[in-house]
C-alpha cells in the first residue's frame, strides 16, 4: 500500500515535518502528570525544572 501515495521527495519532507511536529506536541503534552495524577507529585514539585510544562508553563 506505500504505492497509492506520492511518495516524491516534497511528500517525504512534508511527512517527516508533519511526524517532527506531532513528536514535539508530545514531548509538550507530557504523559507522566496524566498517569501520575496524584496530590504528592503536585506537592513536592513546586518550583522544580522537572515541572515545567506540565500542560502549562505557569502551574
Amino acid at each position: 500500500m506505500p504505492q497509492m501515495m506520492p511518495l516524491n521527495w516534497l511528500m517525504l519532507f512534508i511527512m517527516f515535518n508533519l511526524i517532527f511536529m506531532i513528536f514535539m506536541i508530545m514531548n509538550y503534552y507530557n504523559f507522566k502528570f496524566i498517569y501520575n495524577n496524584n496530590m504528592k507529585i503536585k506537592t513536592n514539585q513546586k518550583n522544580d525544572s522537572k515541572s515545567i510544562h506540565n500542560f502549562w508553563p505557569l502551574n
